[in-house]
């Protein structure tokens, strides 16, 4: 065992999470974890690691960016031929998860994929950079490309073509994550952490139960 890796550690001590103080409903409990999140001024704040599986099971992950929640679900955006793209296509099922090390937060999102209206992505594609809306036409996500020259070339063709206007890539745009548990974790001394999971009952209503850390 490499024992350099193995000594690191921290104790967590900040704060407590106790079943008295959660809200009923976990989307409203969010919002008051990433309100003190956004206040601790974390960087990459609304980084969240995506999770995917392929149709046997095949799992991946990534980093991707939030770009909005509520109690519909979690949005991000994306191009839709990419390799999470292509595993949504065949398992629409994802995992979320924050790890937010400065206030010792995680937060853990399972739940249904869907895509997310055209007005919706149009209005996100249409409020980025204009070198992002580029690059969403340059770069064929995922997929082998003999050298970055292929980058530049394509970013030099739709820059050409697209003088006027950059209209939204018909592969490109969100994807909703719409909950069915969500758990907080707040860590705590000697690994004795805090977590609350809620789980969406068949009736549509949340129950919030205590796990063993």
């Amino acid at each position: 065992m490499n024992t350099n890796i193995a000594d690191i550690r921290k104790d967590y001590s900040l704060l407590a999470l106790n079943e008295d103080d959660v809200a009923t409903n976990p989307i409203e409990q969010f919002s008051r974890w990433w309100n003190d999140a956004m206040r601790s001024e974390i960087l990459e704040v609304n980084a969240m690691t995506l999770s995917t599986a392929t149709k046997d099971g095949k799992p991946s992950a990534r980093i991707v960016l939030l770009k909005d929640f509520d109690e519909n679900g979690f949005v991000f955006f994306t191009n839709y031929n990419s390799r999470k793209g292509n595993e949504l296509a065949g398992n629409p099922y994802a995992a979320l998860t924050f790890f937010w090390k400065e206030i010792e937060r995680q937060v853990r999102i399972e739940g249904i994929v869907e895509k997310a209206g055209a007005a919706e992505s149009d209005a996100y594609f249409f409020s980025r950079p204009e070198g992002s809306r580029i690059g969403a036409w340059a770069s064929p996500q995922s997929t082998v490309i003999k050298s970055r020259d292929v980058l530049e070339e394509n970013v030099a063709k739709y820059t050409g073509e697209f003088k006027n206007s950059i209209p939204r890539p018909p592969h490109w745009g969100g994807y909703r994550v719409m909950p069915l548990r969500i758990e907080f974790w707040q860590g705590r001394s000697s690994r004795l952490h805090d977590r609350i999971s809620y789980t969406k009952t068949d009736e549509g209503s949340w129950k919030a139960e205590r796990l063993a850390p």
